[in-house]
């Protein structure tokens, strides 16, 4: 498929019930409203034409966009095309979930999410916070420098409460992370957890709840999950 007959389909895909319900989640025109299910049954069109896929998320159109992220090579992406990614990144799903998890598996997860989270942007931050959740669910563990986590963890502690809205939600995500994929530091994560308690995020007209970081690290240990990496991030 060319871009025109995708465009074409995810039209097709769309429905007004779900355009409403991306709406109340913050999502702007233009959009088809199309169900993630529905998007990835195109995947197979896109996937191997990196070219597709850049135009798709170059689009505007947040059905395209997401498409994009579930399409493309991030192995073939240069920080340059990711930048540009995230500047994009208009609202929480493109900058949560399909930039965050495509910079997460690509070369330059851990300088972009360094350099994003601590972004005066309010969705460039999410999106470092994210990629860097993302990446530590599919790194292994000899990997990853645990000085700089445990900071990270400091910092969430000592700030999140204070940080702008969907900053607090991917702090806490952050915390999830750390607790349910790094064991060494799965009981610095719990400490954390209890420390920061609930955290408040305003999730606008929707029945989206703020998972209690501390309840949910101590499900996955009733699983005996701790420390089980994923194959991809993306999704």
């Amino acid at each position: 498929m060319n871009y025109e007959e995708i465009m074409q389909k995810l039209e097709e895909f769309g429905s007004e019930q779900t355009k409403k319900v991306y709406k109340n989640h913050g999502v702007a025109e233009p959009y088809f409203g199309v169900k993630i299910g529905d998007m990835k049954k195109l995947v197979k069109f896109v996937k191997k034409d990196q070219e597709l896929a850049l135009k798709l998320y170059d689009s505007g159109n947040h059905d395209a966009m997401y498409l994009a992220g579930l399409s493309v090579n991030p192995k073939l992406l240069s920080k340059e095309i990711l930048e540009d990614w995230v500047k994009k990144a208009y609202w929480y799903m493109l900058a949560e979930y399909t930039v965050a998890q495509v910079a997460a598996e690509s070369d330059h997860a851990l300088e972009l999410a360094r350099e994003w989270l601590n972004s005066e942007e309010e969705m460039v931050a999410v999106c470092g916070w994210s990629t860097f959740s993302n990446y530590l669910s599919i790194t292994p563990d000899d990997k990853l420098d645990l000085d700089e986590i445990k900071a990270l963890l400091f910092k969430v502690e000592h700030s999140v409460h204070e940080e702008r809205n969907r900053v607090r939600y991917v702090m806490n995500s952050f915390v999830i992370s750390v607790g349910c994929y790094v064991p060494e530091l799965k009981e610095e994560a719990k400490q954390v957890a209890e420390t920061i308690g609930k955290v408040q995020v305003d999730v606008g007209n929707t029945a989206c709840k703020v998972p209690l970081a501390a309840d949910y690290i101590k499900k996955v240990e009733r699983r005996n999950a701790v420390g089980k990496k994923r194959k991809t991030c993306i999704c």
